[in-house]
């Protein structure tokens, strides 16, 4: 427990600020329950109005949790939840926000993950994140090229640019922990993109292993990995060309997570990475819905707005 504490400290006051006069509820399941611990001792300290709420692992990601526990979510001003499978996309999290809880999910976290991620200043990343949006906020085009053979290019239309902070102190938010991201969902994509990072059902990839992808007018035409061709074929089966949509664009700017760990949740977010998804966007400004998001991560890229390099957060801006 002592070692999961810092990183409660800082989940629990920084990132949801929690107040003495507020209520929290810690929601995790069987193979997250120190983690769930370990934030409630913190929260208990601050208010005398904190649970935990356990409940069996769900058995896929959006999996409504039982509604004990969907009640608990609404009814507390603070919620976070370190659960194995995500409440991310599911009514019960949508419903405690609309309640005006302030939310933080923290899906398929281990601890591991949890005292790396957030071992870190979230203020500093906030700042982070509106350095990177403001260099990408106007521009047309987006462009990203790495040496391992990415060249892609994306129109972002009138989509609109997000950043998931970490920062949770206004009633009715959400956001991942940990966070680290500046986000969109583009109208078109076109070019090559190659994962050499980490990606489901992979993990972290090993040195020189690479996954290929082709994309023509925002649609992935070639998956160069017989897995996860299958994993978007199999999804095809069910919602048609939406399973290859280019879902996200997503840029790191997590500058405490300085290696890759294999695990999407936290390489997603590590400074001077980025990332692209395949699949549903319909969360994150886009109108696609589809059965699977499928992140893979990238190093070592250069990103242009408008044919400008812009300055990408690494770990020597800590």
């Amino acid at each position: 427990m002592s070692e999961l504490r810092g990183a409660a400290e800082t989940a629990v006051r920084q990132c949801l600020a929690l107040e003495s006069d507020e209520s929290c509820a810690i929601v995790t399941d069987d193979e997250r329950e120190p983690i769930g611990e370990a934030l409630y001792e913190v929260a208990g300290e601050i208010t005398d109005d904190a649970v935990v709420v356990r409940y069996p692992p769900g058995e896929t990601h959006g999996s409504e949790p039982p509604q004990p526990v969907a009640a608990a979510m609404a009814g507390a001003d603070v919620v976070l939840a370190p659960t194995t499978k995500s409440l991310s996309h599911t009514r019960a999290r949508t419903e405690a926000n609309e309640a005006g809880a302030r939310v933080a999910t923290l899906p398929g976290i281990t601890e591991a993950v949890f005292t790396t991620g957030l071992d870190a200043d979230y203020e500093s990343i906030a700042t982070h994140c509106e350095e990177v949006l403001e260099q990408v906020a106007d521009a047309d085009e987006i462009r990203v090229t790495t040496p391992a053979g990415t060249d892609i290019a994306f129109g972002i239309g009138d989509r609109e640019w997000l950043s998931d902070t970490g920062i949770v102190h206004e009633a009715g938010q959400m956001s991942n922990l940990p966070a680290g991201e500046v986000f969109v969902s583009p109208e078109t994509a076109d070019g090559t993109f190659v994962v050499d990072g980490t990606m489901r059902p992979h993990g972290l990839l090993e040195d020189g292993q690479e996954l290929a992808f082709e994309v023509e007018d925002g649609l992935v035409t070639r998956i160069s990995d017989d897995e996860i061709r299958k994993t978007v074929a199999d999804a095809a089966e069910e919602v048609g060309d939406a399973a290859y949509n280019l879902a996200e664009l997503g840029i790191g700017t997590n500058v405490a997570v300085t290696d890759l760990v294999g695990s999407v949740l936290l390489d997603e977010k590590a400074g001077g990475t980025v990332h692209i998804a395949i699949g549903d966007d319909a969360g994150i400004g886009g109108e696609t819905e589809a059965p699977i998001h499928l992140d893979g991560i990238l190093r070592e890229p250069t990103v242009y707005a408008d044919g400008e390099p812009i300055d990408l957060p690494t770990a020597t801006d800590a």
